[in-house]
C-alpha cells in the first residue's frame, strides 16, 4: 500500500535537515525539502508529528543545488552559504527553545573544504559492491565513488576488490592529510588467520596497516586486534599532530576541528589548571597546554589515553597528564577551567553537579548536538553559570550535523 501524497509549503528547516511544513493534521517533517519551497511529498500516516520525503518540487529554492542522493548526506542540496546559516538556525533554535535563553549566535565557521573532506568511513561488504548502511530501512545502498571521503581513501576503495575481503562483512579506514597514509579495520568474527587473504589485499591496495574487531552493537567495543602493518598513523590537528587508527575515535574533518579547538584554547584563557573531561587523546588538551601550568586529560578509552601518551612523549610536553575516568565521576581536580567535548548525549546530572561544585569559574564547552547542548547549558544557567559566546562550527559539510563551540562562566 503507498503511502499517501501531500501538497505541504515548507516553512522552515529543523535539526537532522528536515523541512517542517503543517497541514490540517499537524505538523510533518519532509527530508529533501528546504524552505520556502512547495513540494509533493509522500508521507508516513501516524498520530503526532508526521515524516514523508519529497517526491516533486512544485517551487524551487533559490538555495538549492543538484546533489548526490545520499544516506550520509542530508543538506547536500543545498547550497554551502546556506547550509551554514541553517546550522546556525539549529543552534538559535535549541537555545531558545531547550534552554530558554535569548542569547546571539556567532555565524557559522566554514570547513576548509565542502567535499571529500572525510577522514574515516565505514562500509558493508556485500557481493554487488562496497555499500553505505541505509538509515530510512531500504537495505544496503551500493556506491562507486564517495564525494564525501578523502581522496586517499577512494584512491585505496577504486583498487579492492569486495570479494576479496571475505569473510569480513563490514571495513572501516582512518587516513591522514598529514601523510596521506590510511589504515584499515576489517570487521568479522573469527580469528585473525581467518582474516589473512582480506589482510593482504587491503596491504597490496596500499594501506598502511589492517587491524580486525569482532561485529558488536557498539562500534568497535569487542576489541581490536593488529593483523599487518601499522596500527595508527599521524595526523594534525589545528597545532598539534595526534596518532589516530581505524577503529579509535578522533574527528572526521582535522583541519575543520583544528580551527574549532584553537578557538576553544582562546576561550578557555590563561591559568593554573585546566581539566579536560572527555579528553580522548588529547587534540584539545594539548591547545591548552601552553596557556596552563598543568592540564589533566580524563577518559574512559584506554585506547585513546595510551595514544595520547605516546604523543606527549613524543612531542616532549611535561605539563600534559593522562586519567583514566568517568567525567561523571572525576574526583575534585582543583581545576581553574573545565574543557568538555562530551558525547552526543551530552553531560549527565552527575556530570554537572560535579562541574558545578568544582573550583573552576570557566566552563568550555564543545558539543556535536545542538539539543543536549542546549539542555546542559539550560540547567548550568540555573545553576548561576552565564553564557557567553557561541559559535558554530561545520565539521560536517553537506549534512545536518554541526559542531558548537561555547563558553560559560561563574
Amino acid at each position: 500500500m503507498s503511502e499517501p501524497l501531500l501538497t505541504l509549503e515548507i516553512e522552515k528547516l529543523v535539526a537532522g535537515g528536515l523541512g517542517l511544513a503543517r497541514d490540517d493534521s499537524g505538523v510533518v517533517l519532509v527530508r529533501g525539502a528546504l524552505p520556502g519551497e512547495r513540494v509533493t511529498a509522500e508521507v508516513r500516516p501516524g498520530k503526532g508529528v508526521r515524516q514523508g520525503r519529497v517526491t516533486e518540487l512544485l517551487r524551487r529554492s533559490p538555495d538549492r543545488v543538484d546533489a548526490p542522493d545520499l544516506p550520509t548526506a542530508d543538506l547536500a542540496h543545498a547550497s554551502y552559504a546556506a547550509q551554514l546559516e541553517y546550522k546556525r538556525g539549529f543552534v538559535q533554535e535549541a537555545l531558545q527553545r531547550i534552554a530558554k535563553i535569548q542569547h546571539e549566535v556567532e555565524p557559522t565557521v566554514a570547513s576548509p573544504q565542502e567535499w571529500n573532506y572525510r577522514n574515516t568511513a565505514q562500509y558493508l561488504i556485500t557481493p554487488q559492491g562496497f555499500a553505505y548502511r541505509e538509515r530510512r530501512g531500504s537495505g544496503p545502498l551500493v556506491f562507486e565513488k564517495d564525494p564525501l571521503v578523502m581522496p586517499q581513501i577512494q584512491a585505496i576503495l577504486d583498487k579492492l576488490d569486495p570479494a576479496q575481503l571475505d569473510p569480513a562483512t563490514e571495513v572501516a579506514f582512518r587516513a591522514s592529510t598529514l601523510t596521506d597514509e590510511v589504515v584499515a579495520a576489517l570487521i568479522g568474527a573469527g580469528e585473525p588467520k581467518k582474516f589473512l587473504r582480506a589482510s593482504d589485499h587491503l596491504m597490496d591496495a596500499g594501506v598502511a596497516g589492517v587491524s580486525l574487531a569482532e561485529p558488536a552493537g557498539k562500534r568497535f567495543s569487542a576489541g581490536v586486534r593488529l593483523i599487518a602493518g601499522e596500527n595508527d598513523i599521524l595526523e594534525q590537528f589545528g597545532d598539534v599532530q595526534v596518532r589516530v587508527s581505524a577503529a579509535g575515535f578522533a574527528q572526521v574533518n582535522p583541519p575543520a576541528a583544528g580551527l574549532a579547538y584553537a578557538h576553544a584554547a582562546q576561550l578557555a584563557g590563561k591559568g593554573d589548571h585546566a581539566a579536560d573531561l572527555y579528553g580522548g587523546a588529547g587534540a584539545i588538551a594539548r591547545h591548552l597546554a601552553p596557556n596552563f601550568r598543568r592540564v589533566t586529560v580524563l577518559d574512559t578509552s584506554a585506547e585513546a589515553l595510551a595514544r595520547g601518551r605516546q604523543d606527549v612523549a613524543t612531542a616532549g610536553l611535561k605539563n600534559v597528564a593522562y586519567r583514566h575516568g568517568d567525567a561523571a565521576e572525576f574526583a575534585e581536580m582543583g581545576a581553574d577551567v573545565i574543557v568538555v567535548d562530551p558525547p552526543r548525549a551530552g553531560l549527565d546530572d552527575t556530570a554537572r553537579q560535579h562541574i558545578q561544585h568544582s573550583t573552576a569559574d570557566r566552563l568550555v564547552y564543545i558539543s556535536c548536538d545542538p539539543a543536549t547542548w542546549a539542555r546542559d547549558v539550560g540547567e548550568l544557567a540555573r545553576y548561576g553559570w552565564k553564557l557567553g559566546s557561541v559559535t558554530p562550527h561545520d565539521f560536517y559539510p553537506q549534512t545536518s550535523h554541526i559542531e558548537i563551540v561555547s563558553v560559560l562562566n561563574r
